[in-house]
C-alpha cells in the first residue's frame, strides 16, 4: 500500500515539476531584476549617481529589448520564408499532377472515341453487306452473315 501511494505522489511530483519549468525561470529571472534593483536603491551612492545608473541600465535594456525583438522578427520572416517556399512547391507539384491527370483523361477520351468510331464503321460496313464473312464482332469460324 506504500509503495503505490509514493509511486502515486512521485509521479504527481514529476508533472508539478515539468509543468513548473517556465514558471520557474520567470521567478528567476523577476528576482534577479527586483535584486538589482533593490540593491542600487540600498547602495551608499548620491541621488545624482544613482539616477544616471538607472538611466544608464534602463537604457540598456531598452537596447536588450530591440535586440531581442529584431532577432525575433527576424526569425520569423525566415520561418514565413520557408513555409511559403514549402507551399509553393507543393502547389507546383499539385499542378504538375492535374496536368497528367488531365493529359491521361484527354488520352483516354481520344482512345475511347476512336473505338467507338472504329466499332461504327465496322458494324456499318457489316450490315451494309461488305465483305465480312466472319470478321464482324460477335461471329463465330464458320458462320456467315449472308442470308
Amino acid at each position: 500500500m506504500t509503495d503505490r501511494y509514493d509511486r502515486d505522489r512521485s509521479d504527481v511530483r514529476y508533472d508539478n515539476e515539468a509543468a513548473g519549468g517556465g514558471s520557474f525561470v520567470m521567478g528567476l529571472l523577476t528576482g534577479t531584476v527586483l535584486g538589482a534593483g533593490l540593491g542600487m536603491l540600498f547602495a551608499p551612492k548620491s541621488g545624482n549617481e544613482l539616477r544616471n545608473q538607472i538611466t544608464e541600465q534602463a537604457g540598456s535594456l531598452a537596447n536588450n529589448a530591440q535586440e531581442g525583438y529584431r532577432r525575433a522578427t527576424e526569425t520569423a520572416n525566415e520561418w514565413a520564408d520557408k513555409g511559403r517556399d514549402a507551399v509553393d512547391r507543393a502547389a507546383d507539384k499539385g499542378r504538375g499532377m492535374v496536368d497528367r491527370a488531365r493529359d491521361a483523361v484527354a488520352r483516354g477520351t481520344d482512345e475511347a472515341s476512336r473505338y467507338a468510331r472504329e466499332a461504327a464503321e465496322g458494324a456499318t460496313s457489316t450490315a451494309s453487306g461488305g465483305s465480312s464473312y466472319g470478321s464482324g464482332p460477335g461471329s463465330t469460324p464458320g458462320s456467315s452473315s449472308r442470308s
